[in-house]
């Protein structure tokens, strides 16, 4: 699962199982170098897929603190 499309699709706790996943096989090391670029890559797509999913969460907590102060 590469695509932008099929991130969106990612709970936030598949991003973050898959971004985990890419951060050990980066910190074990032995990877060629465009592995390694690939892998970072993708960890950078999963990181945003997560900030996304943090962002939306954060903004409903939000709207759910206001609305308790109305």
């Amino acid at each position: 699962m590469t695509g932008t499309k099929q991130d969106e699709q990612l709970s936030y706790e598949q991003a973050r199982a898959e971004l985990a996943s890419v951060v050990e096989k980066l910190e074990a090391g032995g990877t060629s170098l465009e592995e390694s670029l690939a892998l970072w890559e993708r960890g950078e797509q999963l990181a945003g897929v997560c900030q996304r999913w943090l962002d939306g969460a954060r903004a409903r907590i939000d709207t759910a603190r206001q609305r308790a102060e109305d």
